[in-house]
């Protein structure tokens, strides 16, 4: 641990704690994800060019994949400021309207990515009413779908965090450990 977190209250030793393991749980479900996916997709082709004939549950297991790499990976971008900016205007900004752009930028990301997460879960379960199941696979919907309300509610808190970063702190910050001029650094 470096020197700040030792003399952080214990409830913030705590939340970073759970945001680490969190961040390392994304980082093996997106790497996993990918690498099943590759794999998938090479004895797939095998398949097709030795004995003329596809997996029949290939398309549905990637289509798996690319939601569980895309929802676990909207919290990682959002723990490293890793989303897309427009900046143009952004930059040209003086320092304290751009802090509080950045503020109401990210409380109203924070927002929006909660309620997709409320909204998400409502879906779900009207998937699980119907009783939809992959036809292939032989896997009910619905369950599928659990990582996107997952996944919307891990970025809302990241973004809902980053957003209290902003008000607490001085500096600019894109996520909760990326201040902007880092940022750029990074970038250049």
């Amino acid at each position: 641990m470096n020197e700040t977190s030792n003399k952080s209250p214990v409830k913030y030793r705590i939340l970073e704690a759970v945001d680490r393991r969190i961040a390392k749980l994304e980082e093996v479900i997106m790497a996993v994800g990918v690498i099943l996916m590759a794999v998938n997709t090479i004895v797939n082709v095998i398949s097709r060019f030795i004995f003329n004939h596809s997996i029949i549950f290939a398309e549905e297991l990637n289509s798996t994949f690319i939601l569980l790499v895309t929802f676990a990976g909207i919290g990682y971008a959002a723990r490293h400021g890793r989303h897309i900016r427009m900046s143009a205007i952004y930059d040209h900004l003086p320092d304290k309207i751009r802090k509080i752009l950045m503020t109401i930028i990210v409380a109203v990301t924070a927002f929006f990515m909660l309620f997709l997460a409320y909204y998400a879960v409502q879906y779900i379960f009207h998937v699980y009413s119907k009783g939809r199941i992959m036809p292939a696979l032989g896997v009910p919907v619905y369950i599928i779908y659990l990582w996107v309300p997952v996944g919307f509610f891990i970025t809302g808190i990241q973004y809902a965090l980053t957003t209290v970063k902003n008000i607490q702190e001085k500096e600019i910050y894109l996520s909760t450990n990326l201040k902007e001029h880092e940022a750029q650094e990074i970038e250049v």
